[in-house]
C-alpha cells in the first residue's frame, strides 16, 4: 500500500510543493501520481540526496509476485525488506519529516520497481526491474527465459507507442504493473504454438465496440484494432464524453478483462462487435456494490489500481482524497440542474460555495449574465468595472485546491471585490455546461463558446477576465486552475490594467461628449429662450394691434353715435327767426375753444333747453362743456333749461363762450 493512502492528498501536495519549490500544480500532481502518491519518494526522485535517502514507510513494492531475478542481472530487485521498523516511519505517514542519517552510516536509496507480465504464445513470464533500467534488459532477461534472440524480438504493448531498446523505463511514466507480449514474425509458430498464432491473428483484428452513454443517451460506434488496449480505448471515451478515466463506471466487459493493460485481443470481447455501457462512477462504496452483484462491470483504470485498491479497503472515497467533498456533498450540487432562474441557480451556488470552502470567498453576482453586463458596462465611464467569470467544475481535481487556496485567498478575495464584478457558474451538470455555452455565444460569439467547450474537465476551473470595449463584450484573459495566488494575482492585475487604460480612454471620450451635449443643451436653451422672447414680443404687438383696433372701433362707434344725435339735434332745433319780426329776437354770440365764433337767433321766449341742442348740434354737448357769459361771469348750463332767454338775462344780445368741463 502506498504511504499516501491514508493520507490527505491536499497536505501531500502542499508539502511536496513547500519541499521542492515547484510551482505548478499539474507538473506536482504528475510527480506524485508516478510514486504513488509516497510524499518521502517523491521528493527523493526530485531532490536526491549525496549521502542518504529521506526514509519513507512505504514497503516494497515487489512482495505481490515472484518475479525474475537471475544473479547476473544486478538491475533486478527482489523483495526489498520493509522500513516500519525504522523510528522514522510513524512519522513520515502523517507528515514530511526527513531523517538525519546517522554520522558514519550511507543509508541506500530505495529505488521504484515495475513489475512486468510477458505474454509470448503459451508462455508468460513475469519480470521485475528498476525504473532506471532500459527496455534493452528486459529483452536480455526474456532472450535468457523464452530462448529468442533479442536481435528477432519485437517487445510489443507499450502505452507510448513502440521504444527503442535504449529507452529508459523512467522516461516512459509506467505504472507499477505492467502488461506486455512479444511478436517473433521471423520465426514460424510450431504445432505447439498455435494458440499464439491465434492470438496475433486477433492482433490484427479489427473490434467495433458500439459504446452506449448512459448519461446522454447516445451511442458511438467505434473500432479499434485488437493490439489496442482497455485503457487507451478508455482514454479515447474521455474525449468524446469528458468523463474522466478515474470516473468512468463500465458494464459489458468480459470476466477475462481484469486488467486494463490488456489488449482487446485478449480480453475475451466479442468478435466483431461487441456492446458496451459507461457511465459517471458515484462514489467507491456504490461501485463495491455493483461489482459483487454484477460481475461485467470494469471499475478502475489498472494505471490507478493501487489507489483505488487501498481507498475501497479504507473506505476512502476519491473525492475525500482530493478534497472535493464527501458523497454527501455531491448530493448537493453547487448549482441545481435546469434552474429556472438564473438568481436562484446562484444564490444555491453562494450558499454551497459558503459551506464548503468557508465565508471568506468572492462576492458572487446575484443574477443573470446579461444583468451583470447591464450594471457594469452600461453606466458612466468612470463607474465600469470588469467581470470576472468563474466557472467551476466538481469533477475536476484542481477545484478544492484552486477554491480553497486562491479563489478564497484574502489578497485574491479583496482585490476582486474592489475591481471586478465576479459572476459564477457551475459546469459540472451537462445542462448547466450547455446553457453556459449558450449565453457565451450570445455576448462573445461562437469563437469564445468553442473555445470553452475545448477545455477538458481537469482544466477546469477557469477563470474569464471580460471587458466592455465600444459596442461588443471582449475576453481578456482565460485563467486555468493549475495556477498560484502570486500568478493569479499577476494576470488579474494585468488584466486590470489593460481595463485602466481603455477606461480612461472611455473616460475622455465621454467628457468630450458630455462638453459637446453641454453646449449643445446651451445652444438649445439659448435659441428657445429666444424664440420664447420673440412669441412674447409678437403676442404683445398683436394684443396692442388688437387693443387699437378694438379702441378704433369704440372711438368711431361714439363718433358716430356722437354724429347721429347731433344730426337729431339739428333737425329738432326751431328754425331761426327773421331779424326783423314782430317777436322779440335775442342774438347770440358764442366763441368756441378753438377760436372761431358761432352767431345764430333766437326767440326771445326760446328756452335754454334750445341754445344747448343748439351748441351740442355744432359738436359741443352740454355734458362735456359748460357755456359761460363774459361779464358778470355765469355758467349758464348750470341754469333750469326750462327758463327762457329773457329770464335767462341772455337779451337782446350776448356773447358767450365755451369751456371743457374738467
Amino acid at each position: 500500500m502506498a504511504s499516501g493512502s491514508n493520507m490527505d492528498r491536499e497536505m501531500i501536495l502542499a508539502d511536496f510543493q513547500a519541499c521542492t519549490g515547484i510551482d505548478n500544480i499539474a507538473e506536482a500532481i504528475t510527480l506524485l501520481e508516478q510514486n504513488n502518491w509516497d510524499l518521502v519518494a517523491a521528493i527523493n526522485g526530485v531532490i536526491p540526496q549525496e549521502n542518504g535517502i529521506l526514509q519513507s514507510d512505504f514497503a516494497s513494492e515487489t512482495a505481490q509476485s515472484p518475479a525474475y531475478d537471475p544473479g547476473s542481472q544486478p538491475s533486478v530487485a527482489t523483495a526489498a525488506p520493509s522500513s516500519s521498523s525504522s523510528p522514522s516511519s510513524s512519522a513520515s505517514a502523517s507528515a514530511f519529516c526527513p531523517v538525519v542519517p546517522v554520522r558514519g552510516a550511507v543509508v541506500e536509496r530505495q529505488p521504484r520497481m515495475l513489475n512486468f507480465c510477458v505474454e509470448y504464445r503459451s508462455t508468460n513470464v513475469d519480470v521485475v526491474l528498476e525504473e532506471s533500467s532500459s527496455v534493452g534488459e528486459i529483452k536480455q532477461i526474456l532472450e535468457t527465459e523464452l530462448h529468442v534472440p533479442v536481435s528477432r524480438m519485437q517487445l510489443k504493448g507499450w502505452k507510448t507507442g513502440d521504444v527503442t531498446d535504449s529507452t529508459v523505463l523512467r522516461s516512459l511514466h509506467l505504472p507499477k504493473n505492467n502488461s506486455l507480449y512479444v511478436l517473433t514474425p521471423d520465426i514460424a509458430p510450431t504445432a505447439t504454438t498455435s494458440q499464439s498464432g491465434a492470438l496475433q491473428e486477433s492482433l490484427n483484428q479489427n473490434f467495433l465496440l458500439v459504446i452506449s452513454h448512459h448519461e446522454a443517451q447516445r451511442d458511438y460506434s467505434l473500432n479499434f484494432p485488437g493490439s489496442k488496449t482497455i485503457q487507451e480505448v478508455k482514454r479515447n471515451i474521455y474525449d468524446l464524453t469528458n468523463i474522466p478515466v478515474r470516473h468512468q463506471q463500465w458494464e459489458g466487459w468480459p470476466a477475462t478483462a481484469r486488467d486494463d493493460s490488456m489488449t482487446l485481443a485478449v480480453a475475451g470481447i466479442s468478435f466483431p462487435c461487441h456492446r458496451l455501457t459507461v457511465c459517471r462512477r458515484t462514489s467507491p462504496a456504490h461501485t463495491q456494490e455493483q461489482t459483487e452483484e454484477c460481475t461485467d462491470v470494469h471499475m478502475v483504470s489498472d494505471s490507478e489500481g493501487d489507489d483505488f485498491e487501498d481507498a475501497s479497503e479504507f473506505g476512502v472515497d476519491e473525492g475525500e482524497i482530493f478534497g472535493m467533498g464527501t458523497s454527501a456533498s455531491r448530493k448537493s450540487p453547487m448549482m441545481p440542474e435546469n434552474a429556472e432562474n438564473e438568481g436562484d441557480a446562484l444564490l444555491h451556488f453562494t450558499a454551497e460555495f459558503s459551506s464548503r470552502y468557508g465565508e471568506c470567498h468572492p462576492v458572487f453576482f446575484i443574477g443573470s449574465l446579461e444583468a451583470a453586463f447591464q450594471e457594469t458596462f452600461y453606466g458612466k465611464a468612470r463607474d465600469r468595472k470588469p467581470v470576472a467569470i468563474y466557472l467551476h467544475h466538481d469533477d475536476s481535481v484542481l477545484t478544492n485546491v484552486f477554491c480553497s487556496q486562491m479563489l478564497c485567498a484574502e489578497s485574491i478575495v479583496s482585490y476582486l471585490s474592489q475591481n471586478f464584478i465576479t459572476w459564477a457558474w457551475d459546469m459540472t451538470k451537462e445542462a448547466n455546461r450547455a446553457r453556459l455555452l449558450t449565453t457565451c455565444t450570445r455576448h462573445f460569439g461562437s469563437v469564445v463558446a468553442q473555445t470553452i467547450r475545448t477545455y477538458k474537465t481537469d482544466q477546469f476551473p477557469l477563470l474569464l477576465i471580460v471587458m466592455g470595449k465600444r459596442l461588443s463584450n471582449e475576453v481578456l484573459n482565460v485563467i486555468q486552475g493549475n495556477t498560484t495566488v502570486d500568478e493569479l494575482m499577476m494576470r488579474l492585475m494585468a488584466a486590470m490594467e489593460i481595463f485602466t487604460a481603455q477606461q480612461q480612454e472611455d473616460i475622455r471620450d465621454e467628457d468630450e461628449r458630455e462638453a459637446r451635449e453641454l453646449v449643445k443643451r446651451e445652444q438649445d436653451e439659448a435659441y428657445r429662450v429666444s424664440l420664447e422672447a420673440d412669441r412674447a414680443k409678437r403676442e404683445a404687438q398683436e394684443r396692442e394691434m388688437a387693443e387699437q383696433v378694438r379702441l378704433e372701433q369704440i372711438r368711431k362707434e361714439q363718433e358716430d353715435e356722437r354724429e347721429a344725435i347731433r344730426l337729431s339735434l339739428e333737425q329738432a332745433l326751431p328754425p331761426e327767426p327773421e331779424e326783423e319780426g314782430s317777436e322779440p329776437i335775442s342774438k347770440l354770440r358764442i366763441r368756441t375753444p378753438s377760436g372761431e365764433f358761432l352767431e345764430r337767433r333766437f326767440l326771445g321766449s326760446c328756452k335754454l333747453q334750445v341754445l344747448f341742442d343748439f351748441v351740442a348740434s355744432k359738436g359741443f354737448p352740454w355734458e362735456e362743456f359748460k357755456l359761460l357769459t363774459t361779464f358778470p361771469r355765469r355758467n349758464v348750463t348750470q341754469l333750469d333749461p326750462t327758463w327762457s332767454l329773457v329770464e335767462a338775462k341772455l337779451f337782446p344780445q350776448e356773447t358767450l363762450f365755451l369751456e371743457a368741463k374738467e
